[in-house]
């Protein structure tokens, strides 16, 4: 005797291993008892899904066994498949997320080591002004180029302790020569 059952469960085309499993019950009568299981897929809820249990004489499991089932199973087999995929897209997103969180950790680190930097220069200018070294002071501050955020406060400050060096003989402060 030759049967296409084998064919017909390929036909479904499903992912996973199927357990089938009949039981008889009374008298010519039998449980049938089909579970889908997905191991690949790494959601618990896929534990979840419960077993399609069919009923019915021998007669009745032969006659309406692929139509009862196809549907079912190929729905839960998609089912797992989609949250696998979910589960993989989750960890990828987690990952970049580690990504994204630990290059914005280093841009702020290299932040407040430049921020310390201009500060410290700063401060070591500012000192230098105290003590009325307007030449070291100016030298002493910090390049517009290297912090082009603090620039139009480094070019004010550099005017400002050029205001007291030695006059120049170029300078429009100069007081005007008289005529002898």
């Amino acid at each position: 005797m030759q049967t296409n059952f084998f064919r017909q469960i390929a036909k479904l085309n499903l992912t996973g291993d199927l357990q089938i499993t009949l039981r008889p019950t009374t008298e010519n009568n039998f449980v049938l008892s089909v579970l889908l299981t997905n191991e690949q897929c790494g959601d618990d809820a896929r534990k979840t899904i419960p077993p399609l249990n069919l009923r019915g004489t021998a007669e009745d499991l032969d006659n309406g066994f692929f139509e009862n089932i196809s549907t079912p199973l190929q729905t839960a087999s998609g089912l797992m498949v989609d949250m696998e995929s979910f589960m993989k897209q989750v960890e990828e997103a987690k990952k970049k997320s580690a990504m994204e969180k630990e290059k914005s950790d280093k841009e702020k680190k290299e932040k407040e080591v430049k921020d310390k930097k201009y500060g410290e220069a700063l401060q070591k200018a500012e000192e230098l002004e105290k003590e009325g070294k307007y030449k070291e002071a100016w030298s002493a501050l910090p390049k517009g180029s290297e912090f082009p955020e603090y620039a139009e406060k480094i070019r004010k400050k550099q005017d400002e302790y050029e205001g007291h060096f030695a006059p120049s003989l170029f300078s429009e402060n100069q007081p005007q020569s008289t005529e002898i």
